[in-house]
């Protein structure tokens, strides 16, 4: 695709955004003078087309962010992997309006066992009306992700790997492989955990290196589910990295540890998860016709920054940990949401002067949390007596529903409290998707939009009406008065006073919009009650 037939300015409604903080950063390279510059083409460059890039890329077309998409395959991946998709990630695609496309590819299971695979009832009283995991082909995924994207307007170009990048105080400039030079506002590394951008920009990955390796694949198998389902209840006892479990259509999800087979820089063979199922169970259950193999370890690192200057990382860029718990998509997934919003505010012109340094004050300690408890649940994955001990009593204590709830908030980042100051413990965390006047509230967060969810009916977003809606309803499902909601979904203000609420509109949403006196003012868009302030 030749670059040149992008627009190379800002369209005339476009607010051009400056962010003086990229000079007095370490590690910039300097730049040409600015008459030596290449023009603009991009407000947003993503690196990568996983699920965490095609989301972040239609965060930002929903405000009309230039976004360019670079995938260095040239293909979709072919093989069918599983992935589920977790309570929260399953509540933010309902506030997209794209969890029934998802469900109609997905199978959905109890919310249960996540925990260190401790198969306890899913705990009562789960405050969510997404309380299930949607397994979906990875795959299927990240199609219907992209065509969303793309459909907003975001291009993607694969077959196109970032070689090397430059930023200075207007924008980056991005090298491809074949030499092609691209101009953007900001770059976002959502390209993995050998991300490419993280390493040019030189942020530290700090950690600890793979020390156990396990297989895991998908394949058919050759003998009765019963004879498998007894072979794996008595290894399962003293073995928590080997199981077989069906996953339909005849196919079995299968995961063994990989020590004493090929070098783990080859891609595993069906021979080896033979080898190895026979040297644990005795059998390797006539395996056969796999659909995918792959080997994971247990490395588990976090970036030190999430944002150089123009240059930001999201998603397995920003940090990797074993799959156990089923987090990594959903935290990717996740980052995306709470950056998409911030940083097109940013590029849009109306961003608070801190917005988009909230990204990496909000996201990084949630990324913490979940290397910790994946840790904690290799701990307890390990054969040896005393996390084998440990194990047998956290299973006792997950009979306490409070433990079991607070595991499953944990594993599914629906306990998450983002320090927003001091106030009522709803103030951080997201809103659930309650009743409200024209049926769920997820159905009005469709455009990304902040949003004001006023019982007193006695309140106005005012001259934020051009990035917040105002919904009036007296008969919302609320203990509140008022909440005011970010476009993810979190509470950022609870009360009902009218100068309350302006500052923290203009916290979360910048300066109220100017108004000429010659120009009329815009009503004030309030959703469901035929009326504008």
């Amino acid at each position: 695709m030749d670059s040149s037939q992008f627009t190379t300015e800002p369209s005339s409604n476009d607010t051009v955004e400056c962010d003086f903080t990229v000079g007095d950063l370490p590690g910039l390279r300097s730049s040409a003078s600015g008459a030596d510059r290449a023009p603009l083409m991009f407000d947003v460059i993503i690196a990568g087309c996983g699920p965490t890039g095609a989301v972040l890329a239609a965060e930002l077309r929903l405000h009309d962010v230039r976004v360019l998409v670079l995938e260095k395959e040239t293909e979709p991946a072919s093989f069918v992997r599983i992935v589920g998709l977790h309570i929260r990630s399953l509540e933010l695609m309902a506030m997209r309006g794209l969890l029934d496309r998802m469900r109609e590819h997905g199978r959905q299971r109890p919310a249960r066992g996540f925990f260190a695979a401790i198969d306890k009832p899913a705990p009562q009283g789960l405050d969510s009306a997404h309380a299930y995991l949607l397994g979906i082909p990875q795959p299927v995924i990240v199609r219907l992700l992209e065509e969303h994207a793309t459909q907003l307007g975001a291009q993607v170009r694969r077959g196109c790997a970032v070689a090397d990048l430059e930023q200075d105080d207007e924008g980056v400039t991005v090298r491809l492989a074949d030499g092609e030079q691209l101009r953007s506002r900001y770059l976002v590394g959502c390209d993995g955990g050998r991300s490419t951008v993280r390493r040019l920009l030189g942020v530290g990955f700090p950690g600890e290196p793979s020390r156990t390796e396990t297989l895991m694949g998908e394949m058919e198998v050759g003998v009765p589910q019963e004879e498998i389902a007894a072979k794996v209840t008595e290894i399962g006892k003293t073995n928590r990295r080997f199981w077989l479990r069906p996953f339909g259509e005849g196919a079995y999800s299968v995961v063994v540890p990989a020590a004493g087979v090929s070098d783990r820089a080859e891609p595993p063979t069906l021979d080896d998860f033979k080898q190895q199922l026979r040297t644990i169970a005795g059998t390797d259950f006539g395996v056969h016709s796999p659909r995918w193999l792959s080997r994971f370890g247990d490395a588990t690192r976090l970036a030190e920054r999430y944002r150089v200057g123009r240059v930001l990382l999201a998603g397995d860029a920003a940090h990797i940990h074993p799959p156990t718990g089923g987090q990594g998509l959903n935290l990717g997934v996740q980052d995306a949401f709470n950056l998409g919003w911030k940083l097109a505010a940013q590029v849009r012109g109306w961003a608070p002067r801190t917005l988009l340094d909230t990204y990496q004050s909000e996201r990084h300690p949630v990324a913490e949390d979940v290397l910790d408890n994946t840790r904690a649940q290799m701990e307890l994955h390990s054969t040896e007596p005393g996390p084998q001990a440990v194990r047998r009593l956290l299973t006792e204590l997950m009979d306490f529903d409070e433990v079991n709830h607070h595991l499953i908030e944990k594993i599914t980042a629906i306990g998450i409290r983002y320090d927003f100051g001091e106030g009522p413990d709803l103030l951080g965390r997201r809103l659930p998707d309650i009743d409200v006047r024209r049926g769920h509230l997820y159905g009005l967060l469709h455009r990304g939009r902040g949003l004001l969810l006023d019982r007193t009916e006695r309140l106005t977003v005012g001259a934020w009406s051009d990035r917040v809606d105002h919904l009036a309803d007296p008969t919302a499902a609320l203990d509140v008065p008022c909440v005011l909601l970010r476009p993810d979904g979190h509470v950022a203000w609870i009360g009902d006073d009218q100068q309350d609420l302006d500052h923290h509109l203009a916290r979360w949403f910048g300066e109220p919009a100017n108004i000429s006196p010659e120009q009329p003012k815009r009503p004030v868009r309030r959703i469901g009650t035929g009326r504008s302030d």
